[in-house]
């Protein structure tokens, strides 16, 4: 462990813990809280990281069967690998998927499914797709191949992100560049219940609307990275509840996530390459962020997309730079 002193601040303390490649920091000054460190780095997954072919997007965790989800891009890659929560390579599949950008593990009562928002321009792109945990295609949103515009609901132009419930009601983010920038609402048999969201910087307005969840409280929060900000919104009604922009000023949140307890966020800055983990606020009172401990990833790792097990309480982070993804446990 080593403490440096920089004397041009008061208390201005680092804490630097060297994990591999990884070096995990908290910082002692405003907007910043100091807290002990909360997660190390699991070496040991996954056992054969050299599968990672090609450029990993985007990580999602089956908490309840003990699955982690990769979706990758690439030429003559398999676009999404499956891997016990150990570490150990499964399956892949590769069918109807041409560049996967988000993915979300939905488990029911009957079974689990994989969605996938597909931004590709080929004849997959353009979709939000579902499929069995062994990569057959059940169900197609959005018509395959054509980019839409934001006044037809199921016409996705570049659908950056899904996040489903419990329920089966939808949420997705619509907007990874492409025309629309917008939040949609969607029910289990995939009607619209509510959409928001033009291109802009005012209240409810995004810029590339990038990762989206859904806290225990009934508020859906929305990664607006553009913007460099959160919105948050009312999931019943869709209303705009407020934002956070004060800790994302160096850079926006790429991806949002709470944590098993929901005590706090997890947000992914890609072009920081940093995880900021946030103290989530209480019922009634969005107010703005407080940072309570940072992950400080490798230089050009570039932390896309990630997810949390709900059960174990591990991260799964999507690295794009370094082409891997790797795990944290909490401590």
């Amino acid at each position: 462990t080593a403490v440096f002193f920089d004397p041009t601040f008061v208390e201005f303390d680092y804490y630097i813990f060297i994990l591999g490649f990884q070096v995990l920091q908290a910082e002692h000054f405003s907007p910043w809280r100091g807290e002990q460190q909360m997660y190390k780095l699991d070496i040991g997954w996954p056992k054969t990281p050299e599968l990672f072919t090609g450029q990993t997007f985007c990580v999602a965790v089956d908490s309840l069967h003990g699955l982690v989800y990769v979706g990758q891009r690439g030429d003559n890659v398999p676009k999404v690998l499956v891997f016990s929560e150990e570490g150990y390579f499964l399956h892949s599949w590769n069918d109807t998927v041409e560049m996967p950008h988000g993915i979300f593990v939905w488990n029911t009562e009957i079974g689990s499914s994989v969605w996938i928002t597909d931004v590709g321009t080929g004849k997959y792109g353009h979709t939000v797709k579902q499929y069995s945990p062994l990569g057959k295609l059940m169900q197609v949103l959005g018509t395959p191949g054509n980019a839409g515009s934001s006044l037809i609901p199921l016409q996705f132009d570049q659908p950056a992100e899904i996040f489903v419930e419990e329920t089966g009601e939808v949420y997705v983010v619509d907007g990874d560049g492409g025309m629309n920038n917008r939040l949609l609402k969607l029910s289990d048999d995939y009607k619209e219940i509510w959409l928001t969201g033009t291109n802009g910087s005012g209240i409810g307005q995004f810029k590339i609307p990038h990762s989206v969840t859904v806290d225990a409280f009934g508020r859906v929060w929305v990664a607006d990275r553009g913007n460099k900000r959160l919105q948050v919104f009312d999931k019943v009604t869709g209303e705009w509840l407020g934002s956070w922009s004060g800790c994302f000023s160096e850079d926006g949140p790429y991806s949002v996530r709470f944590t098993a307890d929901y005590k706090y966020l997890i947000v992914a800055q890609l072009n920081l390459n940093r995880l900021a983990i946030l103290a989530a606020p209480p019922v009634g009172s969005i107010g703005d962020c407080v940072v309570v401990h940072s992950v400080q990833l490798a230089d050009e790792t570039k932390p896309h997309l990630v997810d949390v097990d709900m059960r174990s309480g591990a991260v799964y982070v999507a690295e794009i730079g370094a082409q891997q993804v790797q795990k944290y446990v909490p401590l």
